[in-house]
């Protein structure tokens, strides 16, 4: 997938993309993004037992390795990320081919944070419905998931403190950390993330534990004991 090449005198692009067990479409997702104009990428392992690290090798990436934990890993990369801009990035998703040019403008404008719009990749016809709704609903809150590529500016990462090392919703509580210092670029350009976990454990079914966990999250609810329930319903 090419991507856009073209000079921007705005900011240094980092990007942090937190794994385990990613083998199956690492390799892909590190051509492209070896071909695009990101300034420094940092793979954090959480302890794979696939060869997502021989793979990430390849490409000669900087990997590094992090006790298991999404947030963790982040808050790892992040410290070794020299740029101006911090993208988070999940393994299963692809950039669109403007990313780095629409980052760029967003902080142009003065926006400090932002994420991209998502669409859903696989077969179920209920998953473009989703995305659109995810889209609808992180533009009206101002609140952005991590399949939504989240970046934000060094400064404004090091302003929330980091990600919280919470085992589940952190980027929940990120956004919300964020928005304090200013409402988010809610980015047309669309990230391509996998429905494979809707689809293995049913579309219908997904939704509605994700429903009720951000709303158990909303009402006070602990993220350890909402990760007890994520992982049993699972």
């Amino acid at each position: 997938m090419p991507y856009s090449t073209s000079p921007s005198p705005c900011c240094s692009i980092g990007l942090i993309m937190p794994v385990l067990d990613e083998a199956g479409g690492l390799d892909q997702q590190l051509s492209d993004l070896k071909h695009s104009d990101i300034d420094e990428i940092v793979i954090v392992d959480g302890g794979s037992r696939d060869n997502t690290r021989s793979i990430a090798r390849r490409w000669e990436v900087m990997i590094i390795s992090s006790p298991p934990g999404r947030a963790r890993q982040m808050n790892q990369g992040a410290a070794l990320v020299n740029a101006d801009c911090l993208l988070f990035l999940h393994a299963d998703t692809r950039l669109p081919r403007d990313a780095t040019k629409v980052i760029r403008e967003a902080f142009a404008a003065g926006r400090c944070w932002g994420r991209f719009d998502v669409r859903i990749e696989g077969r179920h016809p209920l998953l473009p419905i989703i995305a659109t709704a995810m889209n609808w609903r992180s533009r009206l809150t101002g609140i952005a998931t991590g399949d939504q590529a989240i970046f934000m500016s060094r400064e404004a990462f090091i302003g929330a403190g980091g990600f919280p090392e919470q085992p589940l919703m952190e980027d929940i509580e990120m956004s919300r950390r964020l928005k304090k210092r200013s409402a988010p670029a809610c980015l047309t350009s669309r990230v391509t993330t996998s429905g494979r976990r809707w689809e293995k454990h049913g579309v219908w079914r997904t939704m509605v534990l994700m429903w009720r966990l951000r709303y158990r999250y909303w009402r006070g609810e602990s993220p350890e004991s909402l990760a007890q329930a994520y992982h049993h319903a699972r």
